[in-house]
C-alpha cells in the first residue's frame, strides 16, 4: 500500500512539475529533462509514469479538464438557474486559469496541440453541452429568449471566453480576466435576456461577480 501510494504522489508530483514547465514555457519548448527537474523526480520516474512528452501533456489537460468540469457537476446538482449558472461557470473557470497552474497548463495545451496524435477537443466539446444545457434550463425559467440558436450559442460563449481568457493572458498574465469577461458579458447578454427582464438581469453579471468577492 505505501508503495502505491509513493506511485500517486509521484504521478501527482509529475504532472504539477510539467505543468509548471508547460506554462512557462510551452510546449514545443519544454523538455522532458526540463519537467523531471521542476517535478523533483528522476527521469526513470518519469518514464515509468508517462512514455512520451504527449501523453504527459494529454494528462494534463485531463487534469485540467476534471478540476473544471466539477463546477458544472455541483451546479447541475444543486439546480443553479440556467443564466446564473453559466455566468457562475465563466468566472469561476477565470479564476482557475488565473490561480491554478494544472489549469493554466491544460488549457495552453489544448490550444498548442494541434499536432498531437490523441484528439484533444473534448474538454471544449464538454463545457459547449454544459453551455447549451444551462441555456435551455434558462429558456425554461424565462431569463433566457427562447428565440436563441441553442447550439450556436453555446459555441460562440465558449469561443468567446477562449478568446478573452487567451487575450489576458498575452496582455496581464490573466489579472485583468475578470474584468474582460464582464465585458464579453455586456456584449453577449442583450442577445440572450429577454425584453420583459432585462432591466432585472441586465447587471448580473457584474452582481455576480461582487457576490464571489465578498464570499
Amino acid at each position: 500500500m505505501a508503495q502505491q501510494e509513493r506511485a500517486i504522489e509521484t504521478r501527482a508530483a509529475i504532472i504539477r512539475g510539467a505543468a509548471a514547465a508547460f506554462q512557462e514555457r510551452g510546449y514545443g519548448s519544454t523538455s522532458l529533462s526540463q519537467v523531471s527537474a521542476a517535478a523533483g523526480v528522476t527521469k526513470g520516474a518519469l518514464y515509468f509514469h508517462f512514455d512520451s512528452k504527449e501523453a504527459l501533456a494529454v494528462a494534463i489537460i485531463e487534469a485540467q479538464h476534471e478540476a473544471s468540469a466539477a463546477i458544472g457537476r455541483t451546479m447541475l446538482e444543486q439546480n443553479v438557474p440556467g443564466l446564473r449558472a453559466i455566468l457562475i461557470m465563466s468566472l469561476e473557470l477565470a479564476r482557475q486559469l488565473h490561480d491554478d497552474p494544472i489549469v493554466s497548463a491544460g488549457v495552453r495545451l489544448t490550444i498548442e496541440a494541434a499536432n498531437f496524435e490523441t484528439p484533444v477537443g473534448g474538454p471544449y466539446l464538454d463545457w459547449m453541452a454544459a453551455c447549451e444545457e444551462y441555456l435551455r434550463r434558462g429558456i425554461a425559467e424565462g431569463d433566457i429568449s427562447p428565440a436563441i440558436d441553442i447550439s450556436a450559442m453555446g459555441h460562440f460563449i465558449i469561443s468567446a471566453f477562449t478568446g478573452v481568457q487567451v487575450v489576458s493572458d498575452v496582455l496581464t498574465g490573466r489579472d485583468d480576466i475578470e474584468d474582460r469577461l464582464v465585458e464579453m458579458w455586456a456584449v453577449i447578454m442583450p442577445a440572450l435576456v429577454p425584453a420583459d427582464r432585462w432591466e432585472e438581469l441586465k447587471d448580473l453579471p457584474e452582481r455576480i461577480r461582487r457576490e464571489r468577492v465578498a464570499e
